[in-house]
């Protein structure tokens, strides 16, 4: 398990990381597309769990986003197989959407944990925070990152 000198020392890495994703154009396109669809799939399960179904409209309020940006992401979504979208308008999660959610879910969850825990990181910061490096954040840090948090358990 990693002590907090050396979790500590993670951090710069990951920042560092996130700045040249942003400052390589091609990167840029693809972490938009790829964040919007993944931050969509997380907040369809998220909506399931509290509210039993979910439509457009639940996401266009719950992300403060407009109806019609709502509707072309669900088209997008929908169309790389990620959602069902029934006659009422109800959104559900086919299986690989699903995996996908719980995957971004779960990374979300123990980035945010590990900042709080072992940098003390304040709660609204760390979930800002987690909620961008969730994204682009590579495998193999996200499972040391992992190890950590359960190690600490």
């Amino acid at each position: 398990a990693l002590g907090t000198k050396e979790a500590e020392a993670i951090v710069p890495n990951v920042v560092k990381k996130i700045q040249e994703f942003h400052e390589d154009g091609e990167h840029r396109i693809l972490y938009t597309r790829d964040t919007h669809g993944e931050n969509y799939l997380e907040t369809i399960l998220m909506l399931q769990k509290r509210l039993g179904s979910v439509r457009s409209i639940d996401i266009a309020n719950e992300l403060e986003y407009s109806k019609p940006s709502i509707s072309r992401a669900m088209g997008i979504l929908k169309d790389d197989g990620y959602i069902a979208i029934d006659k009422g308008g109800y959104i559900e999660l086919t299986d690989k959407g699903h995996e996908k959610a719980e995957e971004v879910y779960e990374r979300h969850v123990l980035i945010q944990k590990f900042l709080m825990e072992t940098l003390q990181v304040e709660a609204d910061v760390a979930e800002q925070d987690a909620c961008r490096i969730e994204h682009i954040i590579s495998q193999h840090t996200f499972d040391r990152i992992k190890a950590y948090v359960e190690d600490e358990r």
